[in-house]
């Protein structure tokens, strides 16, 4: 996808991604993941956070049971990982960046367990959506309402994802 990244152990089976095109990479031939081309054109005052990830044990079984398009599922790998990952054709952000892209590893490890413990853990995610039960709707179709709190914002309002991790220097919300 011309990307390249560094991760952040954030518990067990969580870690934080920093991703961003990669200027060195040749182009993909496709709208990148993310909806990194289009984030391109936004001022970079600062990393955002933008969408999240969630585990599958059966991408195609789940994808297909989303009320919101994920996209194609995709093989991809790096190194020894190996994964299979939901991908809309033009790049968008399913949900506004809200509702998850799918991931199933086929490997039999996860990334994060091969990630240096530095203290952090992901406390809570919450977002905020001018059209809340939406959002809420698609997170139940693929059974992780549980993992995203969902609050209503103004209409006109740009939707939010926000992340709670506590670090060894105290508690930093992520946004």
């Amino acid at each position: 996808m011309g990307t390249h990244n560094r991760l952040l152990h954030l518990g067990e089976g969580f870690y934080l991604e920093l991703i961003a095109i990669n200027p060195q990479a040749p182009p993909p031939g496709r709208p990148r993941w993310f909806a990194l081309d289009r984030l391109e054109s936004l001022p970079a005052d600062r990393p955002r956070l933008i969408h999240w990830v969630a585990r599958s044990d059966d991408i195609v079984r789940e994808a297909a049971a989303s009320t919101e398009a994920l996209g194609d599922i995709l093989p991809m790998e790096r190194g020894d990982y190996r994964w299979r990952i939901s991908v809309p054709p033009d790049g968008h952000l399913p949900g506004d960046g809200l509702v998850p892209t799918l991931i199933q590893w086929d490997v039999p490890f996860h990334p994060a367990q091969r990630l240096p413990d530095a203290g952090c853990r992901l406390m809570k995610l919450e977002c905020f959506h001018p059209q809340p039960a939406r959002i809420t709707s698609a997170l139940a179709a693929l059974d992780l309402a549980s993992r995203l709190d969902v609050h209503p914002c103004a209409a006109g309002e740009a939707p939010q994802l926000v992340a709670y991790i506590r670090t060894p220097g105290g508690l930093v919300e992520l946004d």
